[in-house]
């Protein structure tokens, strides 16, 4: 096993994909640190951990993603998401350790209709979006072994025991009876929280440092990633279908932000189909559910 494996540290270790990358990295000294045992926006609590955990390298997936919220708390968004990343980046390379952020599709405008490749240019149209991509740019200008992970659309199980997402929602409406309603204007392309952690691993074992999109092969709108949700399901619900400008919200999104996996092609790190990964999630789903609720 390589060196940088040795003892990995994932900060938001209880989230969507830190647990993932938790499972993925059992096979190592993996040390997880979720937001109720390190704020990663408090300096010396982060200077402090590295020396007790002298990790070989820190994989960050906490972040203020909450897009609309980010709007309306923007010191916040950047405490968290460009400020303490930047602290991290610099305090991993003074202490010789590899470091890890994951970053998002939302630092593009959305102006194009061709998936957008790592060598494209950034041009944020939302607080999000700007603070994630200034903590890119930290992490650059620190010029120590990095990656840097944008992905789009993330989910999976663990949000079954937190916070309502997407699909969980559309799955509940849909037991339920109630009205769907899902934009049709907005392309993505989907990460499932297990694929997106075993890529992960793939990059960081090979040691490829710099930056990758990695989220599901192809991309569908979020009216379609729903309506194939409620087919494989067996769901006879109906949906319909809205535009972006009808949702409500005064936020600025992307209505394109698909991102195409060029460098990862590059090294021969296949991922699977969203389709196929949605397909896995339904069938995990409700043994999971099922559980939550005993």
């Amino acid at each position: 096993m390589a060196d940088l494996l040795r003892r990995p540290l994932i900060l938001g270790s209880r989230g969507q994909l830190g647990t993932e990358l938790m499972r993925v990295f059992a096979d190592c000294d993996v040390v997880g640190l979720d937001h109720s045992q390190l704020e990663i926006q408090d300096a010396a609590s982060v200077d402090a951990a590295l020396e007790e955990i002298r990790p070989s390298v820190i994989i960050n997936t906490a972040a203020f993603h909450n897009v609309d919220a980010c709007e309306a708390d923007p010191e916040r968004a950047y405490s968290v998401n460009t400020l303490a990343v930047d602290h991290l980046a610099a305090a991993s390379k003074r202490r010789g350790i590899a470091f890890a952020t994951v970053s998002t599709d939302y630092v593009f405008d959305g102006e194009s209709r061709r998936p957008y490749t790592e060598s494209d240019t950034p041009n944020p149209i939302n607080t999000y979006g700007i603070s994630k991509y200034a903590g890119e740019l930290c992490v650059e200008r620190h010029d120590g072994p990095h990656f840097i992970f944008r992905s789009s659309g993330l989910y999976g199980l663990q949000a079954l025991l937190q916070k309502e997402k997407f699909l969980e929602r559309i799955l509940r409406q849909a037991n339920a009876g109630e009205e769907i309603r899902v934009v049709e204007d907005v392309m993505f392309a989907p990460s499932y929280a297990p694929d997106l952690a075993a890529a992960m691993r793939g990059v960081l074992e090979g040691e490829h440092y710099g930056l990758f999109h990695v989220t599901n092969t192809g991309h569908c709108s979020w009216f379609e990633f729903a309506s194939e949700a409620l087919r494989l399901s067996g769901s006879q619900a109906e949906i319909t279908a809205i535009a972006y400008r009808d949702v409500g919200t005064k936020t600025r999104r992307p209505l394109y932000s698909v991102l195409a996996t060029s460098r990862l092609n590059d090294i021969g790190i296949a991922v699977p189909d969203w389709r196929d990964a949605l397909a896995r999630y339904l069938d995990a789903y409700a043994p999971v559910v099922a559980r939550a609720r005993k």
